[in-house]
């Protein structure tokens, strides 16, 4: 009997973790109003150059963060917006053109790394996915297919890195299982979201 009471109390032990983490609750508004996307290595950039269609050109962005172009060689873009990019380029332009004209559109996007969310762990499809204005963790969700059968997603944690690393607790399966919109909060560009299994 006594050996039954000591397996039965460290169930109930392991339930009561289940149940919830030791992290406040993530805030459910965090997006940020004034957000700019900031290209990353892996993104694909349509560089136009108005009236000059032979130095307008697709280019993937490298993994050392920069892009080439007709007339244009090794310039960075990682880190900056497209706005941005676009009056460097015609900056470098103007040794060749007069008044040069450049718009830089992004046409796949991946990102810098620090911007990017992560979901870890239980996920069905863990990955990185770019950050986009107003992202919240059941469009995540909805992206990396869910969770496992076996996640304990009640005691998810979202890292944030835009707060120190500061960690809050997720209520995925309360959001993905009993459809309870109150567990779904915004997201902001840096989080990681880690999904442990279920102890049984």
């Amino acid at each position: 009997m006594k050996r039954y009471a000591v397996v039965l109390a460290a169930l109930l032990a392991l339930a009561g973790c289940a149940s919830t983490g030791d992290q406040p609750p993530a805030p459910q508004k965090a997006a940020v109003p004034d957000y700019k996307y900031v290209i990353g290595p892996g993104d694909s950039l349509n560089i136009q150059v108005w009236r000059n269609p032979e130095l307008s050109a697709s280019v993937p962005v490298r993994p050392d963060g920069k892009v080439t172009a007709p007339l244009i060689e090794d310039l960075v873009a990682i880190g900056k917006n497209p706005t941005a990019l676009a009056r460097e380029i015609e900056t470098q332009l103007k040794k060749y053109i007069q008044d040069p004209v450049v718009t830089v559109i992004v046409t796949s996007f991946v990102g810098p790394t620090s911007e990017q969310v992560r979901i870890v762990g239980a996920a069905a499809r863990p990955a990185a996915l770019p950050y986009r204005q107003n992202m919240t963790v059941l469009d995540a969700m909805i992206a990396v297919g869910g969770i496992t059968e076996f996640a304990a997603g009640n005691r998810a944690v979202l890292v944030r890195a835009a707060e120190g690393n500061k960690e809050y607790n997720l209520r995925l399966r309360d959001l993905l299982k009993r459809g309870d919109v109150s567990a779904n909060v915004d997201l902001r560009p840096g989080d990681i979201m880690i999904i442990p299994e279920s102890y049984f």
